[in-house]
């Protein structure tokens, strides 16, 4: 059942504001220096460390369209109270903490809180007192919480006072979360290929959210800082240069698991023929897996140029005919079974375990993850009705039967 609009128990809002955490993470950190980290839930929703260990505690509110903050707004005074807990445990005007808070709505242009603005308004003077203002605005409230923070606030001493409202700045107008990729992709990516950018961001951000949910679990402890992001985005970048091609499905295996004992792709009976253990075979369909879904990703973010994958299956069909004849010279109609069998294991020998690190067999000259190659050949292995290449001497004498028999 869909929620109509301004229904009052909808929870959209606050899920935004939980996974706009990490994608706002990101862009902030992008904006700023790369020695500047983050962690994001402890103090605030986002804390962000400089080079010289000066700590700003980012309370963020992804509010609905067209929202204000005015004086006694709740998302301002509820970070005060978070704030004001941090400022009297370290130390209160000891302390190098900064506050700052980001949201999608807009301040006021009567509201006190425009004086916390990144850019308070112009034409106006600064108020002598901050602490004074505030004091002002508390007493008026009638809401219980608020009275609370109020309480909380005047337990500091007026220069105390002072000194903690002069540490808060207010962002507001802050990007929504769907505007954050645009922003990184046209303002921090300048620097990577336009068609490739959609792609790039995405690995990007995939990579980001698993950091950021290891460091929600404490697999990481360690704060996540900006030369990090710069890293991967190089890398990521440098796989989508002309010479080299990304690789995304290192370590993946099919989602509906495999079975090498009775699987009846016509690459795995090509295996079983040459007497070819279980274990080999299902690396072998690890590799057919990786590489026809990676093939089918650069497919899909159109990565290959025209005719090039044709070009390479070709490439790999002459080295394995070369080599098939070197294996296959001194064979002939009488030869034995058994002799058959170890030339058709000794020219597969050679696709698993050596072919991967050929680089004359690589589809573009970076491109150096082996499962590529190998994974390539058993798809030319799996071509119907006629297999490209094969293991057995006398396997396409017998690729009829076995085709009926798998069918």
């Amino acid at each position: 059942m869909t929620k109509a609009a301004g229904d009052q128990y909808s929870a959209s809002e606050q899920g935004l504001g939980y996974i706009y955490q990490p994608r706002f993470a990101l862009l902030r950190l992008l904006q700023l220096p790369e020695n500047t980290s983050v962690l994001i839930e402890k103090d605030d929703d986002l804390d962000f460390i400089d080079s010289n260990g000066v700590k700003s505690l980012a309370s963020l509110k992804h509010k609905g369209t067209g929202d204000r903050l005015t004086d006694l707004s709740t998302d301002f005074w509820k970070s005060v109270r978070i704030w004001l807990a941090r400022y009297n445990r370290d130390g209160r005007s000891e302390t190098n903490l900064r506050f700052f808070l980001f949201s999608t709505g807009t301040v006021s242009s009567t509201s006190i809180l425009r004086h916390f603005l990144v850019e308070p308004p112009t034409g106006e003077e600064k108020p002598t007192s901050l602490s004074q203002l505030a004091a002002e605005v508390l007493a008026k409230t009638k809401s219980e919480l608020i009275g609370a923070i109020a309480t909380e606030f005047r337990e500091l001493n007026n220069n105390e006072q002072e000194d903690f409202l002069s540490r808060i700045v207010i962002f507001d107008g802050s990007p929504r979360i769907d505007d954050v990729p645009s922003i990184i992709k046209n303002q921090h990516m300048r620097s990577v290929r336009r068609e490739n950018r959609d792609a790039i961001f995405e690995r990007l951000e995939g990579w980001w959210n698993n950091t950021i949910v290891n460091l929600l679990v404490g697999k990481r402890t360690d704060p996540i800082f900006g030369y990090e992001i710069s890293d991967k985005l190089s890398a990521y970048s440098e796989e989508y240069q002309s010479d080299n091609l990304p690789i995304t499905f290192r370590g993946m295996e099919p989602p509906d698991g495999l079975d090498a004992e009775n699987d009846p792709r016509l690459f795995v009976v090509q295996l079983r023929e040459i007497g070819i253990g279980s274990n080999r075979i299902r690396n072998a369909i690890l590799d057919y897996y990786r590489a026809f879904e990676q093939r089918s990703a650069w497919a899909r973010e159109s990565l290959l140029v025209s005719g090039e994958m044709e070009e390479y299956e070709a490439r790999l069909v002459d080295e394995w005919s070369r080599y098939r004849d070197v294996v296959f010279e001194e064979l002939d109609e009488n030869s034995a079974d058994k002799v058959l069998l170890e030339a058709g294991k000794a020219l597969y020998r050679w696709v698993d375990l050596e072919s991967g690190n050929i680089s004359a067999l690589r589809i573009r000259e970076r491109v150096t993850e082996p499962y590529v190659v190998r994974g390539g050949f058993h798809i030319l292995a799996n071509t119907k009705p006629i297999p490209r290449v094969y293991w057995h001497p006398l396997f396409l004498n017998r690729v009829g039967h076995l085709l009926g028999a798998t069918a």
